[in-house]
């Protein structure tokens, strides 16, 4: 039986949304947030050393990280779903979305969160953070064009599991409105079945 060690509020929500999307049975252990810090409890560290999430135990193998939880989950339980054939051009695109997620588009919007606390001492490295926000989101933007309904390819993919957390923590913090495509996309994917049976499950995406 797959174990989700699963925090309210967090990157863990993908993988709920993948595994209702997999029909695969799982247990969730629910852990909470500091109300204050926002920091997750110091309980999460028993189940990785790292005490965050997502973390998934299979048996005996833990794994941490989104994008690593999500191509395991996809190539164990996937039966060809949800993943381009590997090696293929689709999937060399699909590789790219997977990991451009964390790899690119959260890291300024964390920062804008980060320095946002630091009130005046932080607003010198606020333009650069919003650009760099701005960049990645017209990035996807474009991608979308032409009513596009998935990220790559023509199907549902693990890597439309990860840019719908992108564009929920975006939209979360007044940062879509100008991306009509990303809204269209986003609205599309909180659509979907599956993401509302995580969201039953593991509670709201973002605060």
């Amino acid at each position: 039986m797959i174990v989700v060690h699963h925090l309210n509020q967090s990157r863990s929500h993908r993988i709920l949304w993948l595994l209702e999307e997999l029909g695969v049975p799982y247990e969730l252990r629910l852990y909470e947030r500091d109300p204050q810090t926002r920091f997750a409890p110091p309980e999460l560290k028993a189940a990785h050393p790292l005490g965050k999430s997502p973390v998934i135990t299979d048996g005996r193998r833990t794994i941490a990280e989104s994008g690593a939880i999500i191509e395991y989950l996809i190539h164990r339980y996937g039966r060809g779903r949800f993943a381009p054939k590997p090696g293929s051009g689709e999937w060399i695109d699909y590789i790219q979305w997977l990991h451009f997620a964390e790899g690119s588009a959260m890291l300024p919007m964390l920062l804008a969160l980060y320095v946002g606390r630091l009130g005046e001492a932080g607003a010198p490295l606020k333009p650069r953070i919003d650009s760099e926000i701005a960049n990645h989101l017209g990035f996807i933007e474009s991608e979308l064009a032409g009513g596009h309904a998935f990220i790559c390819g023509k199907s549902f993919s693990g890597a439309d599991i990860q840019i719908g957390f992108v564009l929920d923590a975006a939209e979360a913090r007044g940062r879509l409105e100008p991306y009509p495509e990303c809204r269209r996309y986003l609205e599309a994917m909180r659509a979907r079945p599956a993401y509302r049976r995580a969201l039953e499950r593991g509670g709201p995406v973002m605060p």
